[in-house]
Formats: C-alpha cells, sequence, structure tokens
C-alpha cells in the first residue's frame, strides 16, 4: 500500500522514487514488523491469559516442562499478522510471488489455528489427529504447487537445482508439482516438531528467513543470478520483502518467547512459517538450499522419523526421546544450553548454505 502510494507521490517528486529498490524497502520491513511484534505483543499475551489459552504439557516429556503448563500459546498469531500488515504495506501487491506467499502463510496458519483451537478446548497437548493435519496440509501442497508449475514462464522455473555443481539440472516436468508439495509440507511440519523448547524454532527461521531473502534478491536480479549461476526467475526478487518481513516478526516474537518464555508460537505460527520457508525454496529454485540451512529443522524431523521406525520394527529406541532437542534435555543438558547450541548450528550451516552459491 505504501509502496503504491510512493509510486504516484513520485510522479510529483522524484525523492520519492526511492522506494522502488528492494533493498530500502527490504529495511523498512524488518523494522515495520519488529515495531508491530513489540507493540502489539504484550496486548495479545494479556489476551490470551484472560482467557485462559494456556498451553497443555505432554506428561511423558522432561519433567521440568511441566512447569510451562498454561503458559499463554497461539501466539503466532502476533507473527503472523505482522507479516501480512508488513508486506502489504511494502510490496508490490501486483506480483504474484508475494501473493503466494502471504496466501501460504496465512492457509498453513489456519490449519495451525483450528489444531491450536482444539487443544485449548479439550485440555490436551494433541489437538487434531496426525492424518487430518497431514491431509489438510498436503491438499493446500498441491493448490499452490499445481498453480505455480501452471503459471511459469520459463523452464528453469521447474528445474532442480544442485548447489556446488552449476551445470547440473534436472527437469522435473510434472514431477515439480509433488516434488514441491514434499518442499513445502516436509518444511512445515520439520518447523513445527523443532518448536519444543523457548525460542528454538523462531531463531533458526530468523536466520533462514534472511539468508533466503539474500538468495531470492540475487535470484530476481538477471545480472547477479548469472554471476552465482544460479536460476534467473524474473520479478521473485520481490519476495525479498516478505522474507524481511519474517525476519522483523521473529525478533519481536523472540522478544516474548526467550526463555522463560511469556508465550507459545503454537501450530498456527510453527506450520506457517514452516510452509513460507518451503514455498519460497521452490520459487526460487533453492530446494536443497533450504535442507542445508534448515539443518536444524531437518535432523529433528528425521529424529521422529527414525525413532518411530525402530520403535515399530525393533521395539526399541535409538533416542531417549524424540524429537532430538528432548534427548539432550533428558540427557542432563539445561534447556538454555540446547536452544542455544541449536542456534549455534543454524548460523554454521547458513553460512555454509550461502557459501555453495559461489562455489560452482
Amino acid at each position: 500500500m505504501l509502496y503504491w502510494l510512493a509510486d504516484i507521490l513520485q510522479n510529483y517528486d522524484r525523492v520519492f522514487s526511492i522506494f522502488e529498490y528492494i533493498t530500502l524497502r527490504s529495511i523498512l520491513s524488518v523494522l515495520t514488523s519488529l515495531v508491530i511484534s513489540l507493540t502489539v505483543g504484550p496486548y495479545l499475551i494479556r489476551t490470551l491469559i484472560k482467557k485462559q489459552i494456556g498451553q497443555s504439557i505432554r506428561e511423558d516429556g522432561p519433567q521440568s516442562h511441566l512447569d510451562k503448563s498454561g503458559t499463554p500459546t497461539m501466539g503466532g498469531m502476533l507473527i503472523v499478522i505482522s507479516i501480512v500488515v508488513t508486506t502489504l504495506l511494502w510490496s508490490d501487491l501486483t506480483n504474484k510471488y508475494t501473493w503466494l506467499c502471504v496466501l501460504c502463510l496465512l492457509s498453513y496458519g489456519l490449519i495451525g489455528w483450528y489444531d491450536d483451537y482444539q487443544k485449548v478446548l479439550y485440555g490436551n497437548s494433541k489437538g487434531l489427529s496426525a492424518a487430518g493435519k497431514f491431509s489438510m496440509q498436503t491438499v493446500l501442497g498441491f493448490m499452490f504447487a499445481i498453480f505455480i508449475y501452471a503459471t511459469a514462464v520459463d523452464k528453469a522455473e521447474l528445474q532442480y537445482i544442485i548447489p556446488v555443481f552449476k551445470d547440473i539440472t534436472i527437469d522435473l516436468g510434472i514431477f515439480f508439482v509433488l516434488f514441491s508439495v514434499v518442499v513445502i509440507v516436509g518444511s512445515s511440519n520439520a518447523v513445527n516438531l523443532t518448536d519444543g523448547l523457548d525460542g528454538l524454532a523462531i531463531m533458526p527461521t530468523v536466520l533462514v528467513s534472511g539468508a533466503l531473502g539474500v538468495v531470492a534478491y540475487m535470484a530476481g536480479h538477471v545480472n547477479y543470478a548469472d554471476y552465482l549461476s544460479i536460476p534467473y526467475v524474473r520479478n521473485v526478487g520481490e519476495i525479498t520483502i516478505f522474507l524481511a518481513a519474517i525476519v522483523g516478526s521473529g525478533l519481536g516474537f523472540l522478544w516474548f518467547n526467550a526463555y522463560p518464555a511469556q508465550v507459545f508460537m503454537g501450530d498456527i505460527g510453527a506450520l506457517s512459517l514452516g510452509a513460507a520457508l518451503g514455498i519460497v525454496a521452490v520459487l526460487i529454485r533453492q530446494e536443497f538450499l533450504l535442507l542445508i540451512m534448515g539443518g536444524v529443522f531437518v535432523i529433528e524431523a528425521v529424529s521422529v522419523i527414525l525413532q518411530v521406525a525402530s520403535f515399530k520394527l525393533l521395539g526399541r529406541r535409538i533416542f531417549r526421546m524424540a524429537p532430538l532437542h528432548h534427548h539432550f534435555e533428558l540427557k542432563g543438558w539445561p534447556e538454555p544450553k540446547v536452544i542455544v547450541r541449536f542456534w549455534i548450528i543454524t548460523v554454521v550451516l547458513v553460512l555454509i548454505g550461502l557459501a555453495t552459491l559461489k562455489v560452482r
């Protein structure tokens, strides 16, 4: 909206033309979403407490978590609201990629909201059945993937890119749809599984979003894309504003979610943020890069898969408890130590991921 207003005003004064630059609007997006989060956060927390919307803690987990029972949840509403408002303010609303990202965030956030609502309504930590949740995620994933496939204007938008090897690309064709669904749904669930400790999921999300923002900007600039040997996707650089909004809103939410947390994001935040990262990776053709930079999310998800498979096939557990962060807690690591070490790992993985862009 403000971008549209600036576009009109530059007809009267060229100073407003500075808002054409994605870099400036990205900075403003970070600051705007941060301010919204910090301003609305206290009011939202008070409202959640007043309505007794508290988190139910699973009894088979670390006993130290039982003290967190009743902590306000569904704080992901704060993240989603600040991202959407900021994106609408600073983005070019004629850009289809912007709307795809916003709609993906909102639709998966709606699934998360319903899941959180079920938990609060019935006072347990289970919410929707795994099958029901996965089915809704998959249907939405197919809808977005089919639209992206049907509206692709260049062959490069449907190729699978392998980091490091600049001359190796795989033309996915119609399999692009299925592959994209796996990325979006997998990313959504991986972030959700990681969201088990105070601030554990949000900081890696901020770091990965910031890095993807840099790549998205490069992918939307023909010269930078050519220099880095990455796919050039016309106009995709506009989603940098969306990713910048995730960074700002995530930092604002962390202000309240840092240990000991005043509020939890709930599935409304985790499912939506994970799906947003997934669809961004699909749009800029950097799914493998997301796999590298989001390694913490991947490891958390894989730990659950291995734990379940091992127990069902062999009758024994690999980890003391899954997801992986609980395993370390049960080994005696204090919660803040687990959180910060996972953050450090994410910083390293993000740097490795960015380094692969030039090592080609």
